[in-house]
């Protein structure tokens, strides 16, 4: 299979970053991610364009364009709840497919009213009030109209609270107040319309919006039942998903529906079910089949840092003891960027005064001796910088004095064990 071309936007959202996760292993796809403004993405994508106009710009189709035909992009993965909606309308416009669900769809999933409207009667639509005087009782739960995740939903307590949130610019539906345990239900259904997969999982913590933690729940006979029902009465193409709360009652109530990928269904990809990769396969034409591990797994995530350094370096002059591995564990960040030299054809010199054979030790770790280009053995009373040759060179040692020495002697940059993650390049 010739690999597919696919271009995410914008590559700057967790959305992203999860679409990039799924698909940056693949061997059917080459990963290009593109964005308007710069963004965590260019420490992502390894191919990754920037300064794309908004989609709301008018030279934005036109723009896009030049990027598709540029590189020959296949397919367009939406990252944004605005970005689905107006790829989608463009579609006829773009010269490559969208990943997206049918225009009505998405319209009407964009929209918290339109939703609510369209599955009006179904017992597992929260009640809404059209005017603040409908309201019988308090406390209500008020989101915008249009949006995504929680941003921007409130907990309202009194009329008083309520009328100063609506004196505002923002559009809001007032609905009854939904105090239990919050969910989402990741789906995938298939260009024949079968709901082929429905993942329940408890939002247990969640930031600006986006559950970081999240943990996969048992098969519920009534989530699935709505899963099927919103099925039956939309038409999805692929991966998409939506969210529940329990009411005062603990029934389910409906918050929210969207037809493409949620920025935490890691979890359920880790259970073994690629929902961006079978929606390309789908989307393709292909015929697939899911696995699912069945096992109990939780995701939490906080920030992570990735780096840009001025340091540019051919040569790399690596410690062995207590850097290489620390007591009796391999230390797979330094080993980590061993291998990441390896591939961009950077030389590995093992510089150590190791004082057992250190060819044995490295056999006691799994750790090919041909990863390094030399191993330099040397006394214990001999300087390291004595031993370091060429330019743009970096050494790596835990110990303090062996640096200091090195950077004193050598002017070349030094790094701690702790410094390794700002070398370490996590673009695919």
């Amino acid at each position: 299979m010739i690999k597919q071309k696919v271009l995410v936007f914008p590559a700057g959202t967790e959305i992203a970053f999860e679409i990039q996760n799924a698909l940056k292993y693949s061997k059917f796809v080459e990963l290009y991610g593109c964005s308007s403004i710069s963004c965590h993405a260019e420490f992502v994508f390894e191919r990754y364009i920037e300064g794309v106009p908004y989609p709301d710009d008018p030279g934005f189709t036109a723009a896009l364009n030049e990027i598709i035909d540029r590189y020959g992009i296949d397919f367009i993965y939406p990252a944004h709840d605005s970005a689905c909606l107006a790829l989608t309308r463009k579609q006829d416009e773009l010269h490559c497919k969208v990943v997206t669900s049918p225009l009505e769809t998405v319209e009407i999933c964009r929209s918290k009213p339109a939703t609510y409207e369209f599955f009006k009667g179904e017992d597992f639509i929260a009640r809404t009030y059209p005017e603040a005087d409908d309201i019988d009782s308090y406390p209500v739960f008020c989101k915008p109209a249009v949006g995504q995740g929680a941003e921007g939903a409130k907990k309202v307590t009194c009329r008083e609270e309520l009328d100063l949130l609506l004196s505002g610019d923002e559009k809001y539906v007032i609905c009854e107040y939904l105090p239990g345990d919050e969910y989402t239900v990741d789906c995938f259904t298939d260009r024949n319309g079968v709901l082929r997969s429905s993942i329940m999982r408890r939002r247990e913590r969640i930031r600006a919006g986006i559950a970081v933690r999240s943990r996969v729940l048992p098969e519920d006979a009534e989530v699935r039942s709505i899963a099927e029902k919103i099925n039956s009465k939309m038409v999805f193409s692929g991966a998409w998903f939506f969210q529940l709360k329990r009411n005062t009652s603990g029934e389910y109530r409906l918050l929210e529906i969207s037809p493409r990928i949620p920025g935490t269904m890691g979890t359920t990809r880790n259970l073994g079910i690629n929902y961006p990769m079978l929606t390309i396969f789908d989307m393709m034409g292909y015929d697939i089949d899911i696995i699912n591990n069945g096992q109990d797994i939780l995701l939490d995530r906080a920030f992570i840092s990735r780096y840009q350094t001025s340091v540019k370096y051919d040569k790399v002059y690596l410690d062995f003891d207590d850097t290489l591995y620390l007591g009796d564990k391999v230390n797979i960040t330094a080993l980590a960027f061993v291998y990441q030299c390896f591939n961009k054809g950077i030389p590995v010199v093992l510089l150590t005064m190791h004082e057992k054979d250190i060819y044995e030790s490295l056999d006691r770790f799994r750790i090919s001796r041909d990863l390094f280009a030399e191993i330099i053995r040397i006394p214990p009373d001999h300087d390291k910088s004595d031993y370091i040759t060429g330019e743009n060179v970096i050494f790596i040692d835990d110990a303090f004095s062996k640096r200091k020495s090195v950077h004193d002697k050598l002017g070349i940059p030094v790094y701690d064990l702790d410094m390794i993650e700002s070398l370490i390049d996590w673009r695919m």
